[in-house]
């Protein structure tokens, strides 16, 4: 049992979510008139969309308001604020307050989930379910991602050893290969060390199944022929003379969308209070767009008048890759943006503090979550460049206090002149939410979504994106450019990728490049140490700081914690 805030307890998230009476897959999608024959079961609970399916409800968004609501939030603790918490409990309510809304979110990489935070999906009474099934191997999306990246790297490898027709420059091969778990050990190593039957001896590694180019591809893709078509751009080496070597060059695009088929069709499930749910695709937004599909978005529109939607981490990552890319990719305009903000995570700006203790985050005064007013400030400034209303939800945890709660909501509306709300969605679902879905209704009523524009032109320069992101964003004085960065800036220009939307790889710990840095720096400079194309998903990734691609295990990961019992009743996911 844990606490809600006031006093009461309230059982825990595996007790909720074995209470809950779930309806049948098909019975929750009976209203838009899925059939049998535009699903795909996997057990009572879960769906696939298939592609006729995912094409009528595309057709019939036309026909709906298409109010799009994105989730982001203020630099995180490590542990997280609760924007799918709050994604979902807002799905719930809009739908308790007579609106249509859905659900969209990223599915779980089996990496994070056994390592730091646990299992995904929500939490309280805003959860999704079946939970154990979406957190472990679900319909087994990440594992097909798995296997389609390591084809490729075997196709590489095999050209590499036995033809080598396009005279592949062997320090310059771009693809490693992938795994869907935190393994610190595979970050670099050494492959092909068996003799000539071994294959070519170079240098490799692993990283997580989530950072793969594929799984941006997949969630940008608006289709299986789109899918194909990203697929075969993917730069996978460099020849000898410096031209890039293509996954159509190493004819592996038929066999990697193959294996892409199933995959790229959206996941439907539901949420305590039977809320339709679409979970679907999960980058990682330090490292790639960090939002689920937008195959998966598309058919939300069909299905509902609202799409509740988030974006992976803070505003300064997920949210301006959501307007800057993945709007512009997707050809969408938000309506409104909820920020996620706690009293922890602004004690934590407030008492600078790295590495985190949560214990003592938890025990500072008003003082210090005042002092991290400047973070939260800062991330409501950066929103509202993009001209759409943003409203504050403050997620309630156990130990805040209605002073703490009020102090930020006091801050919120009179000092900075957003709207904002409790939100408890955690403790009470639905009925915790209805302060901030009256909010949110205002908001995407009384806006106009013409107003929105990304930061950017796509005609820019790499470098003038990248200045745009750090100083309007990050609150940077100034860029500066590595020797390697600077070579590769000419070579997109010369693959003629200056025209592409840039992605920023930046730790989610600070509004800086440096994790160890709370508040709102502001004067400093961001480091640029290298640039690379995602040619398939269509942008360019700048790298900053040190961002593992392959995180790897704590001391005491969550997988410690958990087990299953005779009867398969498995403890300690949530």
């Amino acid at each position: 049992m844990t606490n809600s805030g006031d006093g009461a307890s309230i059982p825990t998230d595996y007790e909720i979510a074995q209470n809950a009476e779930m309806k049948p897959i098909w019975d929750l999608l009976e209203p838009w008139g899925l059939g049998n024959n535009e699903l795909s079961y996997y057990g009572e609970y879960t769906a696939k969309l298939s592609h006729d399916a995912v094409s009528q409800l595309q057709r019939k968004a036309a026909d709906r308001e298409q109010n799009l609501v994105l989730v982001t939030g203020m630099t995180p603790t490590p542990m997280g604020e609760g924007k799918t918490v709050t994604t979902v409990g807002l799905g719930q309510t809009l739908n308790s307050l007579n609106e249509e809304a859905m659900i969209a979110i990223r599915e779980p990489s089996l990496g994070p989930v056994f390592g730091v935070k646990g299992g995904a999906a929500g939490g309280g009474y805003s959860q999704v379910l079946p939970m154990e099934e979406i957190n472990l191997h679900f319909t087994g999306d990440l594992h097909a991602l798995t296997s389609a990246h390591n084809l490729i790297s075997a196709m590489l490898d095999a050209k590499l050893s036995q033809s080598d027709e396009f005279e592949i420059e062997t320090n310059d091969v771009r693809w490693p290969r992938a795994l869907d778990m935190n393994d610190r050990a595979l970050r670099e190593t050494v492959i092909g060390l068996g003799g000539t039957s071994g294959g070519t001896t170079r240098e490799d590694g692993f990283l997580l199944t989530a950072a793969s180019e594929l799984m941006a591809v997949l969630c940008i893709a608006s289709d299986l022929q789109d899918l194909k078509k990203r697929v075969s751009r993917i730069i996978v080496a460099y020849d000898q003379d410096g031209a890039p070597v293509t996954v159509e060059d190493i004819d592996a695009t038929g066999p990697v969308t193959m294996l892409l088929r199933d995959a790229i069709e959206p996941n439907v499930v539901q949420t305590i209070e039977g809320t339709p749910a679409l979970v679907h695709g999960g980058p990682f937004a330090n490292i790639a767009h960090g939002t689920n599909s937008l195959i998966a978005d598309k058919a939300a529109f069909g299905m509902g008048d609202y799409l509740i939607t988030e974006a992976g981490f803070g505003s300064d990552l997920g949210a301006e890759k959501f307007m800057n890319i993945v709007c512009r990719l997707g050809n969408m305009k938000p309506n409104t943006v909820v920020l996620v903000a706690s009293a922890r995570a602004l004690k934590y700006h407030g008492l600078e503090m790295w590495p985190a203790d949560m214990d003592a985050i938890n025990d500072a005064g008003i003082d210090a979550l005042k002092l991290g007013f400047e973070n939260l400030d800062k991330h409501i400034r950066n929103l509202q460049k993009f001209g759409i209303p943003v409203v504050v939800a403050v997620n309630r945890f156990p130990n805040d206090t209605d002073r703490e709660v009020d102090t930020i909501l006091s801050h919120c509306r009179d000092k900075i002149g957003v709207q904002a709300a409790e939100s408890r969605v955690f403790a009470e679902g639905s009925d915790g939410g209805k302060e901030l879905g009256k909010r949110v209704i205002s908001a995407v009523e009384s806006g106009d979504e013409t107003e929105f524009q990304p930061l950017y032109e796509s005609s820019d320069s790499i470098t003038e994106k990248i200045e745009t992101i750090a100083t309007e964003i990050y609150g940077a004085g100034s860029v500066t450019y590595s020797t390697t960065s600077k070579e590769d800036i000419e070579r997109m220009q010369e693959l003629g990728f200056d025209d592409m939307p840039i992605c920023m790889s930046k730790t989610f710990h600070s509004l800086t490049d440096d994790p160890r840095k709370k508040g709102a720096p502001d004067g400093w400079t961001l480091d640029v140490r290298e640039i690379y194309p995602s040619a398939g998903a269509g942008f360019l990734v700048a790298l900053t700081g040190d961002v593992l691609t392959m995180p790897g295990l704590p001391a005491d990961p969550a997988a410690a914690e958990m087990d299953i019992d005779a009867d398969g009743n498995i403890s300690g996911l949530f």
